[in-house]
């Protein structure tokens, strides 16, 4: 799975009316994965590892707990490549879901439920990216 794809499936898989806590798109997202090959399951880990970890960065979570950091970036990526692509460009679109405690934390744990589902094992698994809050060390040194 590229970036695209992983775009593709989150739009999919998009409720059509506001999923704020991103439960919805969750089970979406995780039935559409349960019907695929564990490796649709890694390379979806790897897209999402990847997109909270370049969101990751001090101009946006300076002030926020590390868990509120994290949720909150998971919702920029629930609504969407459109919008998690503005918030890239512009720091300063973030501060609504902060503000707003827009969380999506069902999205985090996606790969997890689905790998458990095909395999019936935990998944005990490392991404290339970590998306743990202040993990993108580059994003925190001040230039």
């Amino acid at each position: 799975m590229n970036e695209n794809a992983f775009w593709q499936l989150i739009e999919a898989c998009s409720p059509s009316i506001p999923d704020p806590e991103g439960d919805e798109l969750a089970a979406s997202l995780t039935a559409h994965l349960a019907n695929g090959p564990v490796p649709d399951v890694v390379a979806f880990a790897e897209q999402l590892s990847w997109a909270l970890y370049r969101l990751d960065r001090k101009e946006y979570g300076d002030d926020l707990s590390s868990d509120q950091f994290l949720y909150t970036r998971a919702a920029v990526v629930a609504a969407g490549r459109e919008e998690y692509e503005s918030v890239l460009r512009d720091p300063r679109r973030f501060t609504p879901y902060a503000d707003n405690l827009i969380w999506a934390e069902a999205l985090l744990y996606v790969p997890d439920n689905t790998y458990r589902h095909l395999t019936g094992e935990e998944w005990h698994r490392n991404t290339r990216y970590s998306y743990e809050s202040y993990s993108n060390t580059a994003g925190w040194t001040d230039a």
